[in-house]
């Protein structure tokens, strides 16, 4: 019987993907670091809010948002025309469908000026209530038309008489003219501004962002971004301002998160002997309160300061703007004060007219050189008459005692034309 002889087939090895070496392990650690990250894409991928990269929000167990943020108070709500007055500055809120051109024909300013002022084109679109600094204030509407002032002199024809009377002498130097006119129409309201402290006014530089803005001033972020109008990306463009928002003084000051621990007593670092127990306690020579001496108290000597204003002439009273500069319906600026207050001389110059209106409120109105007058109309107890040469500072009358009147209408005119006086004043 013959036996059938056993066939044995050689198995090939199949190739695997990579050969079998060290670099295999190499090639595999290269995969782990990219394993490792999966977790971080999938955690930034399922973010909703922008991704904080100054580390301020939930991003493990680091966290520094009490460190940099304290409760803020709301921005306060604009007027009919989308404006927040403060005692420095004003700022206006875009409506929807506001571009730059819209917002500064609202306020009553060119637009090119509001967009130069705030590093934007004038065509460009706003956000819903999206802030812009103005440049300067805003003309106010107002009933009164025309350039009479108030009590309804004509201020224009009183600075052409007292220029062409200038030169002449009057017999009668203390002598008041009242002129009597029609009757003054009814004052407008005047601006509400936000009282308190005013927010400051941050101009972004290159480089800067919302975060690193907010970490610098210590409040959030997201209020920045509601008092300012900022998108939800929170980007801002350098030449913007930013206005900070104030914070709330009656916030509760974060708790600490975790507490010193506190041994017993007699417990920890060794207590030190008192001295009193070693020696007593050397004798003191006390005299009676009654033959104690007196020292003088030491007297302060305040130098006065010696730089003088750089402006062409000086505030006549120390307060607030109540109406500004509009030209054609406000000829000058309304300033209130305390009543009874002094008014002074803006520049040095002579009393070229002293006047009053139908409610027989005196006018004053000085020359400083040939065209150059000051006006200051609203007055009462006038010290100085017509004629006297008066210097930069010098009391020439007071306020009206009336908490509503006290306040001072002051003009500068060039001959007949009447011009703002801020730019004299700063």
């Amino acid at each position: 019987m013959t036996r059938t002889p056993k066939v044995f087939r050689t198995i090939r090895p199949i190739p695997l993907p990579f050969p079998r070496s060290s670099s295999a392990s190499s090639g595999a650690s290269r995969l782990r670091p990219s394993i490792a990250l999966l977790p971080l894409v999938l955690l930034a991928a399922a973010c909703t809010e922008p991704l904080d990269y100054d580390l301020r929000g939930q991003l493990g167990a680091f966290n520094t948002t009490r460190a940099a943020q304290t409760a803020t108070e709301n921005r306060p709500a604009p007027d009919s025309r989308g404006l927040i007055t403060y005692p420095s500055y004003q700022v206006a809120v875009a409506r929807n469908g506001d571009t730059v051109a819209d917002l500064a024909g609202r306020v009553g300013l060119p637009a090119v000026e509001v967009a130069r002022f705030n590093g934007v084109e004038t065509t460009d679109p706003l956000r819903k209530g999206e802030v812009l600094v103005l440049p300067r204030r805003a003309p106010e509407t107002s009933a009164r038309s025309g350039t009479a002032s108030p009590g309804g002199v004509d201020i224009a024809s009183l600075a052409g008489s007292a220029i062409d009377s200038a030169p002449s002498t009057s017999p009668n130097p203390g002598s008041v003219t009242t002129t009597t006119l029609q009757n003054a129409p009814s004052k407008p309201a005047p601006t509400r501004v936000q009282a308190g402290p005013e927010p400051v006014r941050h101009k972004v530089t290159r480089g800067e962002t919302a975060y690193t803005i907010a970490r610098l001033y210590q409040i959030p972020v997201k209020a920045l971004a509601e008092w300012n109008g900022l998108g939800s990306d929170f980007a801002i463009r350098e030449g913007q301002y930013l206005l900070i928002p104030l914070k709330d003084p009656n916030a509760r000051p974060p708790k600490a998160e975790t507490q010193e621990a506190v041994t017993a007593p007699g417990q920890g670092s060794a207590t030190p002997t008192p001295p009193s127990a070693t020696q007593p306690l050397p004798d003191e020579d006390v005299k009676p309160a009654a033959e104690a001496r007196t020292e003088p108290t030491p007297t302060v000597k305040i130098q006065e300061p010696t730089r003088a204003s750089e402006a062409a002439m000086a505030y006549p009273v120390t307060g607030k703007i109540i109406r500004a500069y509009s030209k054609g319906k406000n000829d000058g600026i309304d300033i209130a004060a305390a009543p009874g207050s002094p008014v002074k001389a803006a520049e040095a110059g002579t009393v070229a007219a002293i006047t009053a209106d139908s409610n027989k409120v005196p006018i004053i109105v000085i020359r400083h050189d040939r065209n150059l007058l000051s006006v200051y109309a609203n007055v009462d107890g006038i010290r100085v008459q017509k004629g006297d040469r008066v210097n930069r500072g010098q009391s020439i009358a007071k306020l009206r005692s009336s908490a509503e009147e006290a306040y001072v209408h002051f003009e500068v005119r060039d001959g007949f034309e009447s011009v703002d006086p801020l730019p004299y004043l700063q």
